[in-house]
């Protein structure tokens, strides 16, 4: 595929400065990209970048010029070179149609241009919106809704029940509405409590590979608008989980657990059950969570990386430690009583 510049600047939206007649035949990173390439260059180290990089021409933002390179201005570059990515690499679309090996059960209802691929089964009174694409060897349980333009990539089960939004991405792997973890014990023995709840999945979500969301005890475990989830990530029973929040790969959410709109959950953080995450806070990487945290916070604990012989003098100490706050409140008790003997004139003493 090629494009002028000119036209590249309109997907954009953006302001041309150079020669509109430039070809561009495709995008890379701007150190990587040659000459009939378009790059981008953000703010601080990408700007002072540009002048190393062979690629026809470049997405800036608003506020930068250079009379010697094509450049097309834009408020946020990152963003129009993800759209630009989109018109010369777009998504490869199945045929639509239901292949002859797949399994569909009684009183479905599709849509326009559904497409569902080999070996995949779907149960029945399911309802699939227009242009929604499965993928092969997809599971879909009884009474299952996804929405319009969603796509389910293969070995994804979605279970019983569950409601899938519009816009919709589910990646490999991933398994929606098993059993949230409920059990009581009597006499020593664990017994499993029904979880009869679904799990809601609301527009514009992308769910990332090996994902695991369970079902509710009851009611729902919810995922609103615009979510977006990295691979391996559990989303425990009743959880919800608010507006264009980030969760990063391998974070785990105990059961009844309320994250709030636009937070950030980085990377194998843990959250306890029954607690709030406020609306925009961000949970550092490795970190858990047993308490609430306010809106706008950051919290972090894991530990960071050290020289191997120092983590192992480390290691017999940390079992130590509340042994050792114990002294040193002590210690600090005793310099207090030491002080306040010294004040009143009493010769000191070691």
């Amino acid at each position: 595929m090629a494009a002028l510049l000119r036209d590249i600047a309109q997907w954009v939206g953006g302001e041309l400065l150079g020669d509109p007649d430039c070809v561009i035949e495709g995008a890379g990173p701007i150190d990587a990209a040659d000459a009939h390439q378009i790059t981008f260059a953000e703010k601080g180290p990408g700007l002072k970048r540009i002048a190393l990089t062979q690629a026809a021409a470049l997405l800036v933002p608003r506020e930068f010029s250079d009379a010697s390179r094509n450049l097309i201005r834009v408020d946020n570059p990152r963003l129009a070179f993800a759209r630009v990515l989109e018109k010369f690499h777009p998504a490869k679309q199945p045929p639509a149609g239901i292949h002859p090996t797949a399994v569909v059960g009684e009183g479905c209802m599709f849509g326009r241009h559904v497409s569902i691929g080999p070996g995949a089964v779907l149960g029945a009174r399911i309802i699939l919106g227009h242009n929604t694409i499965i993928h092969p060897l997809v599971v879909v349980g009884d009474d299952v809704v996804i929405g319009d333009d969603s796509v389910v990539y293969p070995h994804v089960s979605i279970l019983e029940r569950c409601s899938i939004g519009r816009r919709v991405i589910i990646h490999a792997g991933t398994v929606i509405g098993s059993d949230g973890y409920g059990f009581v014990q009597d006499g020593g023995r664990h017994h499993k409590i029904p979880q009869l709840g679904i799990v809601q999945i609301d527009d514009d979500v992308e769910i990332g590979a090996s994902n695991t969301i369970d079902r509710a005890s009851f009611g729902k475990t919810w995922i609103k608008t615009g979510v977006k989830t990295d691979n391996q990530v559990h989303i425990a029973h009743n959880v919800v989980v608010g507006e264009h929040t980030l969760l990063i790969a391998q974070v785990g959410i105990a059961g009844s657990t309320t994250i709030g709109h636009h937070a950030i959950l980085a990377g194998q953080a843990g959250i306890s059950g029954h607690i709030s995450i406020g609306n925009g806070a961000i949970v550092g990487p490795k970190t858990g969570v047993a308490h609430s945290v306010p809106d706008q916070q950051i919290v972090s604990g894991g530990m960071a990386a050290m020289p191997h012989r120092t983590w192992l003098r480390v290691q017999p100490v940390l079992p130590n430690l509340p042994e050792l706050q114990k002294q040193v409140r002590a210690l600090e008790n005793r310099l207090t009583q030491l002080e306040k003997f010294n004040s009143k004139g009493k010769p000191d003493q070691d």
